[in-house]
């Protein structure tokens, strides 16, 4: 085998872990996406999106682009990131959650914005999912109590996650330098 050969093989190989973390990642993705809303009971309608992890965001399907690295070509081997769009409201009020997530061993781990981790034991089974809604819901449900919280003590105002809030589709921004708005709490 020649010096080249190598080189090709090890590649192939490298992609084809790179195909396995990302296919494993999508998969819990879509199944957050589809169970959530049932997990929570929402009676009236999608209230979960897969959306970009950063950057402007419409509470909308972004298919391929809700995630950190293209599904297709030369991907590097690392953890990926995907946004959660969470409805919160009657009306039409979402937040954003940013899920990064990795293999550490025998362990895939999924980091919630503010270095709250989720823990899952590979290879994943089917169900392994579900603790995994009412850790995302109660992450949530917590973040809006302690506010309340801080607000009814005095001591709001401090910024410990950055939930992103949706709000009106806005036009690109002209400028790179002028970043259109983040809504972020």
């Amino acid at each position: 085998m020649s010096r080249f050969e190598e080189l090709i093989a090890t590649v192939e190989a490298y992609q084809a872990l790179v195909d396995e973390n990302y296919t494993r990642i999508r998969r819990l993705a879509q199944e957050v996406r589809g169970g959530l809303c049932d997990y929570i009971g929402a009676p009236d309608g999608i209230c979960v999106q897969l959306v970009p992890p950063t950057g402007p965001f419409e509470p909308r399907a972004y298919g391929d682009l809700a995630f950190s690295i293209p599904p297709r070509g030369f991907r590097l081997l690392g953890p990926v990131a995907f946004g959660l769009a969470f409805r919160v409201s009657k009306n039409s009020d979402w937040l954003r959650l940013r899920f990064e997530c990795r293999k550490a061993g025998d362990e895939f781990v999924v980091g919630i914005e503010d270095g709250a981790e989720y823990v899952f034991h590979l290879p994943m089974q089917e169900g392994d999912s579900e603790p995994f809604y009412a850790h995302i819901y109660k992450y949530i449900l917590d973040w809006f109590r302690e506010n309340i919280e801080s607000y009814e003590e005095g001591s709001y105002g401090m910024r410990t996650i950055g939930f992103d809030f949706a709000g009106e589709p806005s036009p690109p921004p002209e400028d790179d330098s002028k970043p259109g708005p983040d809504f972020k709490l």
